[in-house]
């Protein structure tokens, strides 16, 4: 069987290091809050290009505490993509907030600026008062254009970084271009540990103070809370991993763009859209995702072949159940809603071999979708 993704393998990759480390953590004594978190927070702030890292419990719990950290309160609008995973509309509505959907870009899968500022020109309640986009599936945002949307509005701009690890902008690091940056380290992530893991980013020294509030008790000092926090903490042991894995990210993210190029390559079906490629972006291929009006019928051909694929992401947000019947404005999802159907993650990991991507392609190859 070839997976989709395997994140054993990348510890099998690394093992003796992270072996290493974690019993260094266990000969310490100490597994929540210590000197790995500390050292994680400072050697991956220093990798994004950012002045603060806050270590918390999860990428979800990144996504809340930084709403919270910007001021949002209890039926605040905030704006995001309904193509994405449900946790960044799930941590608006944890902190209190309302999500608020526009369109993606439909070669990119990321959030148009033009519905954006159509939806923010046209808007009469209450000003939305902050926005999510994400970089989804490795792919960057249009971030430049999102921010000069967001800044003539006045309005907070936190990244979502889950699947994004190492991307860029014109060399520039996604996670250093908001005002909060969002990462999960889950382990199917570019980086990823060995369970939940997340981290906030920022530039802000207001907003990282407020972040190591919140992610304890609301603590400025021990055991008394100045504020209404929570229990969000990264602990030593995954730290640890992370600072191994850490090392190896780049060179990881670049086997997955070798990967990527070698499908683009051999892939020779003419009715399979591939990832959009840019000149001004670093693409990191979390995901290396196809359209076909076809994908149902790939996807079984693909799996008689034991070839395994995953849909990210079957239905929109803002038409699963718990989501559908919020009650406020929003602009025709249409991209959002062609796409579903359209949409195939192929196997993509770094470990992953040359001859498995070349039968990936032969068997894609093979099929015939006219």
């Amino acid at each position: 069987m070839i997976h989709q993704s395997n994140p054993h393998a990348n510890y099998l990759a690394h093992k003796n290091e992270i072996d290493t480390a974690i019993k260094r953590v266990l000969d310490s004594g100490w597994y929540i809050l210590g000197k790995e978190v500390e050292l994680f927070e400072e050697e991956y702030s220093q990798y994004i290009g950012i002045d603060h890292g806050i270590g918390v419990a999860s990428g979800t719990d990144a996504l809340e505490l930084a709403l919270r950290a910007c001021g949002i309160a209890q039926g605040d609008m905030v704006i995001t993509t309904s193509h994405t995973a449900v946790a960044t509309a799930a941590a608006i509505q944890r902190a209190g907030g309302i999500p608020l959907f526009v369109d993606i870009e439909p070669n990119r899968f990321t959030i148009a600026p033009d519905q954006l500022e159509y939806l923010l020109s046209t808007w009469t309640g209450a000003m939305p008062k902050a926005i999510i986009p994400v970089h989804l599936y490795g792919q960057p945002a249009d971030m430049f254009s999102i921010i000069d949307i967001a800044h003539k509005y006045g309005i907070k701009v936190i990244e979502d970084c889950a699947q994004a690890h190492g991307a860029e902008i014109n060399g520039k690091k996604v996670g250093s271009f908001g005002d909060v940056g969002c990462f999960s380290f889950y382990p199917t992530k570019n980086l990823g540990a060995l369970g939940d893991g997340g981290l906030v980013t920022t530039n802000n020294a207001l907003l990282a103070e407020k972040l190591l509030s919140l992610r304890e008790y609301g603590w400025k000092e021990r055991y008394i809370s100045s504020s209404f926090g929570t229990n969000s903490r990264l602990d030593e042991m995954q730290a640890a991993v992370l600072r191994v894995k850490l090392k190896y990210l780049d060179s990881n993210n670049d086997r997955r763009i070798r990967i990527a190029d070698h499908y683009r390559s051999k892939i020779k079906e003419q009715n399979l859209v591939l990832p959009l490629l840019s000149s001004t972006t670093k693409h990191v291929y979390h995901q290396f995702v196809i359209c076909s009006e076809k994908r149902d019928f790939i996807r079984l051909k693909l799996e008689e072949n034991k070839i395994r694929t995953l849909i990210h992401y079957p239905v929109p947000i803002h038409m699963q159940p718990a989501f559908k019947n919020l009650k406020y404005a929003q602009l025709e999802l249409h991209n959002t809603e062609d796409v579903v159907s359209k949409i195939l993650s192929l196997p993509i990991y770094p470990e992953m071999s040359s001859k498995d991507v070349n039968f990936v392609c032969e068997t894609l190859n093979n099929l015939d979708l006219q």
